[in-house]
């Protein structure tokens, strides 16, 4: 039976595969009369045996003749598509289904969020500094761009080539109604009231760019052309609002307007954007930078390429040929204007079609991008005015392995890139001017260090990482209950503005709603502060702008400002800066900020929260360089203090500018503001004010007396002079035996004394102090065996404890009958 169904298996498999040859080869029914044919002819009329064989062999060369051909076209098409991907400039339209199926799963739980958080510091910043006239001010309360991903290469993807640089250009269709961005508007006068402004939809259409750099390591994209952009709006109700939920004239156009100036500036050829590809992520949020410039020099400048320049045309048409033609003999002589956000920095004129500029510029980067803009000016020979030439940019970003990539646009829109690994490195680049054949700039670069939000630099990355390692904590704290310390110390070359060739300046600072000003610094272009001021902080990265004065009789001068950005600061750690003043072209200050901690848990030292049964000792002691409030040149000077609800006031000191109280204020200690306004007292009229200040009394530790010279705010000049004291009673009455600090607490007391011996191990390494190492180690050596001495005596402290506690259990079992009887009962 088995060998049946064995056979009749067989059978049906070879029916099968007769069946299924037929159908490839339908001609193969016509074999079997051929055969018979040459059969027959074998048969009765001739041999074809010895013919058989031959036909056979030619057949089989043929068909292994064929085979090779094929082996070899297929061979060539492939070696031919690949050249053609590598040097032609363009390449065949490629679909591209994968990659927006990959961009639809991707999008809303990962590429959407991302985006939503970056987009939304940069609509931030724009919404600051642009609004229609129709709103007083505007804020961002919501950004979100949905779970639809834009559409890229709708139409195929497509390879080109420029020079050595591959470009893919892909068309990007966006057009999605799950977007959410919500306004809020406070409208202007003679409107009043809030508007709330959502952006529910947007359309941007265009040609995308994107052009892979550093071997892979990064990405640069840009659109080819200004795109599309259509936005829808719905207005509505918010809050305590007074305006119907109706449309607002010129917002949308304005958005729209908004929308398209921002990618023009930012990412429109030959602007571009750069998307770091690095192969590790060391975590970390760059908040600025400190930029060196080096060197400037340019090389092929001819007067003749920019004739064609709208300052050259406007030029020419003012003067005659002959004038035009001295112009040509003469040599160029030109200087260079740096631009970084709001700072400016010029160099020196030089002559020449290669001129050297040897100026070292110290420059500010307030986020983890910057653009460098270099312009070209020519000082004419007995004009009064610069002509603008042209211009140049270079563009940097900090990468997530801890290392900057550096771009620009080459000649022919190409693309020049360049990347360091590390802080302290010498770059050079060389860039074309903007126009055709208008010369080039070399420039270089020293990106000095990188800030971080969590306080440490770039230079210092992996000593703060063994800091933290070795205190089991990070030192960076919460910014709540922490006040900025701003000394500020000095400034250098600022701009003299006066006939007499020295100016009078002073600082104004400004935190939040918080403004403090500085003593003003007579005859000098380099002036000596060396004041300290007092800050809450701030949390949400809140800048610290600075503005310099020049004071002068018919009101104050602008001389440049600045700002400072205060995150990441460390207790216990000094951050001494020196900050350039933009909107000038010379002209920095320098500034120690130090973040300290109000609430203190090792008692009341320092600590914001009040006493309870103390109180403040205010002594008013004098004012000088006060403000003359009388026409004969002088003041009636007296201080009324504000503490809380309780006001009080010193006696009148006639005709002086420099008054001497000398008169003892007491105050509860409750932890009101205190605040002393400077009057003038006159008889008849109202009383005029030569000043005011605030007093911050509530980190002083108790018990110890402050002396302190505090510029009056709101004027030009005056000081007053006080010493303020926080009593507290029980602290002096506290007896001597209680001074000395148990086992326990000196063993806190150490490991204290050690986190800060750490953090100052840290700063002299910072600034190569070998010595001062030295004798920090040898000092953090002996608090370590200290340290260790003290755990050695609290563990025999707790042995002897636990000693007398079972001691003491079974005496009380002895002691107690009941518990006797009770253990021996069977």
């Amino acid at each position: 039976m088995g060998r049946i169904k064995r056979r009749n298996f067989d059978l049906n498999e070879a029916v099968e595969f007769l069946n299924k040859l037929w159908v490839e080869n339908p001609l193969l029914p016509l074999v079997i009369p051929v055969l018979l044919i040459f059969w027959a002819i074998e048969k009765w009329f001739f041999s074809l045996s010895n013919w058989v064989s031959l036909a056979l062999a030619v057949w089989v060369t043929i068909q292994y003749g064929s085979y090779q051909r094929r082996n070899l076209v297929e061979d060539l098409n492939k070696k031919w598509m690949q050249m053609t991907l590598q040097t032609s400039p363009v390449t065949p339209l490629e679909h591209c289904e994968w990659l927006n199926k990959l961009l639809l799963d991707l999008w809303p739980n990962y590429i959407s969020p991302k985006l939503s958080s970056r987009f939304s510091s940069i609509v931030e910043r724009r919404l600051k500094h642009q609004k229609p006239m129709l709103i007083e001010k505007i804020e961002l309360q919501g950004f979100s761009l949905g779970s639809r991903p834009p559409i890229l290469g709708l139409h195929g993807i497509r390879w080109t080539t420029s020079g050595n640089q591959r470009i893919m250009r892909l068309g990007f269709d966006w057009d999605t109604t799950e977007i959410n961005i919500m306004l809020s508007a406070k409208m202007a006068k003679p409107f009043t009231g809030t508007a709330r402004i959502v952006i529910n939809s947007i359309h941007v259409k265009g040609d995308l760019l994107l052009m892979p750099i550093l071997d892979g390591k990064a990405i640069l994209y840009s659109f080819l052309s200004t795109p599309e952009v259509r936005i829808g709006i719905a207005f509505g109700s918010g809050g305590s609002q007074s305006l119907p939920a109706t449309e607002l004239p010129g917002v949308s156009s304005w958005l729209v307007k908004l929308a398209t100036d921002t990618l023009n500036k930012r990412m429109v050829e030959p602007r571009r954007q750069c998307l770091a590809l690095p192969a590790s992520d060391l975590q970390k949020k760059a908040v600025g930078g400190v930029l060196y410039i080096k060197g400037l020099s340019a090389s092929k400048l001819c007067r003749s390429s920019w004739k064609g320049s709208p300052s050259r045309r406007q030029k020419s048409s003012v003067i005659d040929s002959h004038e035009e033609d001295e112009l040509e003999n003469k040599e160029l002589q030109t200087f260079v204007e740096i631009e970084l956000e709001e700072l400016t920095r010029r160099t020196n004129v030089r002559t020449g079609s290669n001129p050297k500029w040897d100026s070292t510029f110290n420059l500010i980067l307030h986020d983890n991008a910057g653009i460098l803009k270099f312009h070209l000016y020519e000082c004419t020979p007995g004009s009064v005015k610069y002509d603008y030439l042209t211009s140049c940019e270079i563009k940097m970003r900090y990468a997530p392995d801890d290392s900057t990539i550096f771009w620009a646009t080459g000649a022919d829109s190409t693309v020049i890139a360049k990347r360091t690994e590390l802080c302290g490195k010498e770059m050079e680049m060389t860039v074309p001017f903007e126009g055709v054949n208008l010369g080039e700039l070399t420039v270089k670069l020293v990106l000095k260090e990188w800030q971080f939000a969590d306080g440490s630099h770039s230079s210092t990355n992996l000593n703060l990482s063994s800091q933290h390692s070795l205190d089991g904590i990070s030192n960076f704290l919460s910014k709540t209950g922490r006040k900025i310390c701003i000394t500020v110390v000095e400034g250098k070359d600022l701009i003299v503005k006066d006939k007499t060739g020295k100016s009078g300046p002073y600082v104004k600072l400004h935190y939040g709603k918080a403004s403090q000003r500085s003593k003003t610094v007579s005859n000098t272009s380099n002036p000596g502060w060396n004041q300290k001021f007092e800050f809450d902080e701030i949390g949400g990265g809140e800048y610290l702008k600075i503005k310099c004065y020049q004071e002068e009789t018919f009101g104050d001068e602008n001389i440049g400002s600045a700002r400072v950005n205060l995150e990441g600061l460390i207790e216990g750690s000094l951050r001494d800066v020196c900050i350039p003043l933009e909107k000038v072209n010379s002209g920095e200050l320098r500034l120690q900020i130090e973040a300290v901690r109000v609430e203190d848990d090792e008692g009341p030292k320092g600590s914001h929260a009040s006493s309870g049964n103390g109180w403040i000792e205010l002594v008013l002691i004098e004012a000088r360089d006060l403000v003359a409030a009388d026409l004969r040149g002088t003041s009636d000077p007296y201080v009324r203090v504000h503490y809380g609800n309780l006001k009080r006031r010193t006696k009148v000191t006639y005709k002086t500018l420099n008054p001497k109280w000398h008169q003892t204020l007491e105050f509860p200690d409750d932890g009101s503001p205190l605040e002393l306004h400077v009057k003038d007292h006159n008889a008849l009229l109202p009383t005029s004010n030569i000043g005011d200040c605030v007093v911050e009394y509530q980190m002083l530790p108790p018990n110890q007396m402050a002396d302190k010279w505090i510029p009056l705010q709101g004027v030009k000049r005056g000081e007053i002079h006080i010493q303020i004291t926080r009593r507290i009673p029980e602290l002096e009455r506290k007896p001597s035996s209680e001074s000395e600090l148990s086992p326990a607490k000196l063993h806190h007391q150490i490991s204290d004394q050690m986190k800060q011996m750490m953090i100052k191990l840290q700063s002299l390494v910072d600034n190569y102090d070998l010595e001062g190492v030295s004798k920090s180690l040898s000092e953090l050596e002996s608090l370590h065996v200290t340290q260790q001495e003290y755990t050695i005596q609290l563990e025999m402290e707790q042995a002897l404890l636990i000693n007398k506690i079972n001691e003491l259990g079974q005496e009380i079992f002895n002691s107690s009958p009941s518990l006797s009887r009770r253990v021996t009962i069977p």
